[in-house]
């Protein structure tokens, strides 16, 4: 009864809220979608094979339940691809990185690092993966690709993606938790090493953006001399300070989906949770991902040429909005990421990342301790973070 009021609520308030079963018959007027179910019913996860095994959206409470993914309707309607890259929307998709940099996928060698030079790999983007496994809770994809870098080298490499539904972490809200578990591993004759490049895993989720909806980012507490800085803001210019407030160990990010915006925490910084709440819905979002802790390698993603190729983030953050004054964003949306080392992979040898996603909807006194607990933050203060 809650969740239904809230619901009818967005509506309401934004226009924009579709059911979990609107979604899944919008999409499936264009692809194929696999559906996994919890034995009740009320935990749904939809699958897309032809965006690389992508989860589109989930729901809590069944079929006529509120969806939770941001689906690009107008561009998978149109049937068309895009120049740079085809943002379809979805709760998880699978990348890889380095975005940016001397060893980047998305750049071509001696091409300047800006919008119109960055092109996202096909297999990442437009290319199916094909289903190997399948049960009620559970889908597996595999593909093989050949990548080239920027620097020339190229990586023969197997992807293996798992999605399954997984366990909640309370009974006091509704809730739909799954999981992606991602596998590259290295079917070429050389090693991935730093002299050559090496890839790395990136999960994105993509979620709709609203004024009432705040990233949460608990981070490691230190010096700056022990463990570098807490945030790196600066991927597509400095984030004002009214859009990206630190309080304590934790760091707020507007996720209201006006100003493109992105940011980073290094391995040293990162706990393994990152989330977001939205007040107007009564929403808590929270991942969690592989973080080994026993490597600070990690791709930079930096969109330059890098002194220090591996010293990128284990997470970021990104809120979209116009790319320049008077132009179309790509959403909006906002987005929770996550990535896995740099994989320095032998001939054969694999990498495995994994990245969970729960949705819980409920009462403050339902969501409260969980954000206490993941994110180091009570609701009351993701609310009131920042300026509204």
């Amino acid at each position: 009864m809650f969740l239904s009021l809230v619901f009818v609520f967005a509506v309401a308030l934004y226009g924009h809220a579709a059911t979990f079963q609107e979604d899944v018959d919008f999409l499936k007027q264009y692809l194929d979608v696999i559906v996994l179910k919890s034995p009740d019913g009320q935990a749904q996860v939809a699958v897309v094979p032809a965006y690389q095994g992508r989860v589109m959206t989930s729901t809590a409470s069944g079929a006529n339940g509120p969806s939770f993914g941001w689906i690009n309707r107008e561009l998978i309607a149109s049937k068309k691809f895009e120049p740079h890259i085809n943002a379809f929307g979805g709760e998880d998709r699978f990348w890889l990185g380095p975005e940016g940099g001397q060893f980047s996928i998305f750049f071509e060698a001696g091409a300047p690092f800006d919008l119109e030079h960055w092109q996202t790999p096909p297999v990442i983007d437009t290319v199916a993966y094909a289903v190997v496994e399948q049960s009620d809770s559970e889908v597996a994809f595999e593909h093989r690709a050949t990548i080239t870098n920027r620097s020339g080298s190229s990586f023969d490499v197997k992807i293996r993606r798992v999605i399954r539904l997984a366990e909640s972490l309370t009974d006091e809200a509704q809730s739909v938790a799954f999981e992606s578990e991602n596998t590259i591993t290295n079917l070429g004759d050389s090693a991935w090493n730093e002299e050559t490049g090496m890839l790395s895993i990136w999960i994105l989720g993509m979620f709709s953006p609203s004024p009432d909806a705040t990233i949460v980012i608990p981070f490691r507490e230190g010096s700056d001399e022990a463990l570098g800085a807490k945030v790196n803001d600066k991927y597509f210019g400095k984030v004002p300070e009214d859009r990206l407030v630190q309080r304590d160990n934790v760091l707020f990010f507007s996720a209201d989906g006006t100003m493109r915006s992105k940011i980073g925490i290094s391995p040293k910084r990162a706990t393994e949770w990152l989330g977001s709440y939205d007040s107007g819905l009564q929403a808590l979002t929270l991942v969690q991902y592989t973080l080994p802790g026993d490597t600070d390698k990690y791709v930079n993603s930096m969109w330059e040429l890098q002194e220090e190729p591996f010293s990128g983030d284990a997470i970021n953050a990104y809120n979209d909005g116009p790319p320049s004054p008077g132009k179309k964003p790509m959403g909006p949306f906002y987005e929770l990421e996550s990535s896995s080392p740099a994989a320095s992979l032998q001939p054969g040898e694999s990498l495995t990342h994994i990245h969970r996603t729960q949705h819980l909807i409920g009462p403050k006194e339902a969501l409260e301790p969980l954000a206490v607990k993941y994110l180091s933050a009570k609701l009351d203060d993701i609310s009131s973070a920042l300026p509204r």
